[in-house]
């Protein structure tokens, strides 16, 4: 079996479009108002999972449009200002991209910690974003507490690039 058939294509539809579908499904599926002991879902920032994964796994020039479709998305679904996660998005994005040869063979837990950093950057320009925008101060502890909630998703980031890391032979 030769190299060629033996590596995975790395189709955009399969490392673009359904990870982002399923970020846009699990949004919905967490905003429906269900009450587990008695305390809502919790509100992660899904797409945060492919802002870091995409960046990680290889350069794109489609990734930074799908994240701010996602980000779009996410201002029209919460009701927040046009712009705004998909900016916070883009900005964490660009961090990881152009740190990403840093993080090429670091360990999951500190790929966990880089991740954690990310998002801290996203939920910052996003704190920051609102607070310009509304001339208010967000709720700290919310913001935490969604923070904690899209830190809890890295599994999932690095399942992606686990799957997608070496699909590409160009980029080993």
């Amino acid at each position: 079996m030769s190299l060629m058939q033996s590596t995975r294509p790395l189709d955009p539809w399969r490392w673009l479009g359904v990870p982002a579908l399923a970020c846009v499904v699990a949004t919905i599926v967490f905003a429906i108002p269900i009450k587990v002991f008695g305390l809502l879902l919790p509100e992660p920032v899904f797409p945060m999972v492919l802002a870091f994964a995409w960046a990680v796994i290889r350069p794109s020039v489609i990734a930074p449009f799908v994240l701010m479709l996602l980000g779009l998305f996410l201002d029209v679904f919460w009701g927040g200002p046009m712009g705004l996660w998909g900016v916070s998005l883009l900005a964490s994005y660009t961090v990881v991209l152009a740190s990403r040869s840093i993080m090429t063979g670091q360990s999951r837990p500190m790929r966990q910690v880089w991740f954690a950093g990310a998002t801290g950057l996203t939920m910052l320009t996003g704190f920051l974003i609102s607070s310009v925008i509304s001339l208010a101060v967000p709720n700290l502890l919310a913001v935490f507490w969604q923070f904690l909630a899209t830190t809890v998703l890295y599994p999932f980031a690095h399942r992606l690039i686990e799957r997608f890391e070496d699909a590409d032979v160009r980029f080993r």
